[in-house]
């Protein structure tokens, strides 16, 4: 099978089995003035397809105990199928049917739009989205990293078939990638290319990314965002935009965000909020992404304390660059990156899906032991110069109270100034 690619993943599991198709398209790709189709049309593709109606396709599904999904990523849609081995032949091809035969019925296309926007406006409610969001639109403004998979609510509120058409006829013609993870007989990879619906699949193109658009445009030099909120707590992120998957740095960058996000050991949580009591909540994140990645750190805070929380989180990442990691320090970073690998490799399903996310980004099968096997040459130092290559303009996103806001506005500039 030339298109999609497969790839097998052996796992001892009780007859289980998990799928997992990549598209190559995610929100980075939804168009100019349309955000969130994608993700909406993602929605849909599981609401009917081939000659399965969205009641049949459920009852098909469900009636197996199995389970059938799509999600739109930054990079990707993910369609992903978990059942027992006895089912698979029966259900595989939903999978290709989705893909090449989705109906996309004016009425669930209007249900599914319909309930992604109130989701969007549920979270506007939520302080840490809209820091978030704000967070996004500062560092990739208009670029294709520059809003959350799901969209804006005004955007999506024009979308319906005909404008989803187009994204969902380019879907088969694209290079994609199948991966089986589970017990995965020989005769169901035997039969698999021959099964009608993935019979003459459209041979796919390039995964190159440079046709689609920019993850960043439009990108004013303001370094802060405010997102004013009658809440009781200020949330702050701090962070900028830095490199993608797999690039020589990442490992680097990814040793910081374990030293200073993961667990109750972690520079955020022991300075933050058990030396200083100023945060309810702590984060770092840095996710996988093809493009210039995020690497953010996250804190929320009540009102009163919101000043030091700002001056600790920026204290914290000029450390970053300055002060070189203790051995000991290191060498816990690495045990919790090892462990965090392990963790997101538990199930037939993230197996499956990491199979799928390095074959799409072109990276070795074996990137992750690569990784592994390369820790031991990170010193101290090789760390403190990924941070200064990489985390040196970093970008300020609040939501708060307007005073607070005006408080933290103050310092930042100060902060700027100097």
């Amino acid at each position: 099978m030339s298109n999609p690619e497969l790839l097998i993943e052996q796992v001892t599991s009780p007859g289980i089995l998990a799928a997992k198709l990549l598209l190559p398209f995610g929100s980075a790709d939804d168009p100019c003035g349309s955000r969130g189709a994608h993700d909406l049309l993602a929605s849909l593709l599981s609401r009917g397809c081939g000659q399965h109606d969205h009641v049949d396709l459920a009852d098909l599904v469900e009636g197996c105990g199995a389970g059938l999904r799509c999600d739109a990523q930054e990079d990707a849609l993910v369609l992903s199928l978990r059942c027992t081995v006895e089912d698979a032949e029966q259900l595989l091809p939903l999978l290709a049917q989705m893909v090449r035969y989705p109906q996309l019925k004016p009425d669930q296309v209007a249900l599914e739009r319909s309930l992604t926007i109130q989701a969007l406006q549920r979270q506007r409610e939520d302080p840490f989205h809209c820091a978030s969001t704000g967070w996004r639109q500062l560092t990739y403004g208009n670029g294709g990293y520059g809003h959350d998979p799901m969209g804006i609510a005004e955007e999506l509120d024009g979308l319906d078939r005909k404008a989803l058409l187009p994204l969902a006829e380019r879907l088969p013609k694209a290079r994609s990638v199948l991966a089986l993870a589970g017990s995965v007989p020989q005769h169901i990879v035997d039969t698999l290319q021959s099964l009608e619906d993935f019979r003459d699949w459209p041979e796919g193109g390039s995964t190159d990314p440079s046709g689609r658009r920019s993850y960043a445009e439009a990108v004013g030099p303001e370094t802060i965002q405010l997102e004013p909120m009658d809440t009781e707590q200020v949330v702050l992120m701090l962070g900028q935009a830095t490199l993608g998957h797999g690039h020589p740095d990442e490992l680097a960058l990814r040793l910081l965000q374990c030293h200073l996000g993961v667990g109750m050991s972690s520079l955020l949580f022991q300075r933050m909020r058990e030396e200083h009591g100023v945060a309810y909540d702590v984060a770092a994140h840095f996710p996988a992404l093809a493009g210039p990645a995020p690497f953010v750190l996250m804190a929320s805070s009540v009102e009163e304390r919101s000043d030091l929380a700002l001056d600790l989180l920026l204290d914290i990442w000029d450390e970053l660059r300055e002060v070189p990691l203790t051995e000991s320090a290191l060498e816990l970073a690495r045990a919790k990156y090892i462990g965090q690998l392990a963790q997101g490799l538990q199930t037939c399903s993230q197996r499956a899906e990491r199979r799928v996310q390095l074959k799409a980004q072109g990276l070795p099968e074996d990137h992750d032991q690569r990784c592994v096997n390369a820790l031991g040459e990170l010193t101290p130092s090789n760390v403190r110069d990924a941070a200064k290559r990489w985390l040196g303009e970093p970008r300020l996103s609040l939501c708060g109270t307007a005073t607070a806001l005006h408080q933290l506005e103050r310092r930042w500039g100060r902060r700027a100034a100097a």
